[in-house]
């Protein structure tokens, strides 16, 4: 066991991965804090979350404060005496709980700092069409993601991988750079870089809305299969579809690919056989959709979709 107190702060699926890795490799984890149970689904079932249930399966020390500036938190807290904190995909903090530990509080971030602060990195860096992003291990500060950085680890992006492709390897290689970075800071030879030393142009990654998910078919071809790379699987890149009586579908789509068009054809029409493809028109070629969910519906194959649905009795709303 190290001697060293770690209190870790996650939320989601890709915050296990690195509460696993320390505690796999001997780390003292003196507490976990995460969201409160929340109901989800039709049932409105409480819902834990997938820190909680890990770390649960450990017996680790739970806290689930719904203010992260609660008094009684922040007493427990403290009492905890933690020299290091460790902040994965969990909500903005106030300053009097990351300045606790006496080694500070360092956050792992899904891109290569400063760009793509935020709270949806892995998401805009593919929607830009970026060929490269990473993961990097930065001391929290005031202003959100732009602490100094303590390390980072570069990943290709894949030509035609999706969010969330991209966020099942990066869970991976963030959480061997948080053990890094936590190695380096138990030898003390940490040697931090401060963001605004680093001049380039900064693309920012703000949280996605349903607007950032509506698909605009006079856009280019290329910008239409980034859109849906970068938000597949969740939120999800749509259009809305209707037929003669007005009557409008959401249609989602997850897969797809570029065809090119040898002729030119208006942005927004379908071309189908209404049984094995189902391309819509860009501004400068063809989008070719291979997995979609109608709202209401199940993620289905285009195959499997135009089996139970006549896709040439609707148009593309504009």
């Amino acid at each position: 066991m190290n001697n060293l107190k770690i209190l870790f702060s996650g939320t989601p699926d890709f915050a296990v991965e690195s509460l696993k890795i320390l505690i796999e490799n001997g780390y003292n984890i003196c507490g976990v804090i995460t969201a409160p149970d929340k109901p989800a689904g039709r049932g409105m079932v409480m819902q834990q979350s997938a820190v909680k249930k890990y770390a649960q399966s450990k017996g680790l020390l739970i806290l689930q404060p719904e203010k992260l500036k609660d008094t009684t938190f922040l007493l427990q807290v403290a009492s905890l005496n933690a020299d290091l904190h460790i902040v994965v995909a969990f909500r903005m903090m106030p300053e009097q709980l990351w300045s606790m530990p006496r080694l500070g509080t360092l956050n792992l971030h899904a891109s290569l700092l400063p760009q793509y602060r935020g709270a949806a990195p892995i998401n805009h860096a593919i929607m830009n069409g970026e060929r490269t992003t990473g993961v990097t291990t930065f001391f929290l500060k005031h202003e959100i993601d732009t602490g100094d950085i303590i390390l980072a680890e570069k990943v290709d992006i894949g030509p035609s991988e999706t969010a969330g492709e991209l966020h099942d390897r990066l869970k991976h290689v963030g959480a061997a750079l948080i053990l890094k970075t936590v190695q380096q800071i138990e030898k003390g030879n940490l040697c931090t870089t401060p963001q605004n030393s680093i001049t380039t142009e900064i693309k920012h990654a703000p949280k996605i809305f349903k607007n950032d998910c509506l698909i605009n078919w006079s856009d280019k071809a290329s910008h239409i299969f980034n859109q849906i790379r970068g938000l597949s699987p969740y939120p999800g890149a749509f259009t809305i579809l209707k037929n003669k009586n007005e009557k409008e579908l959401t249609l989602k789509i997850y897969v797809a690919t570029i065809s090119e068009s040898i002729e030119f054809l208006e942005a927004g029409k379908i071309i189908s056989d209404n049984k094995s493809f189902l391309n819509i028109a860009a501004s400068d070629g063809l989008i070719s959709i291979k997995e979609l969910q109608l709202e209401g519906k199940k993620r289905m194959t285009v195959v499997d979709f135009m089996r139970g649905f006549s896709i040439n009795d609707y148009t593309v709303k504009k």
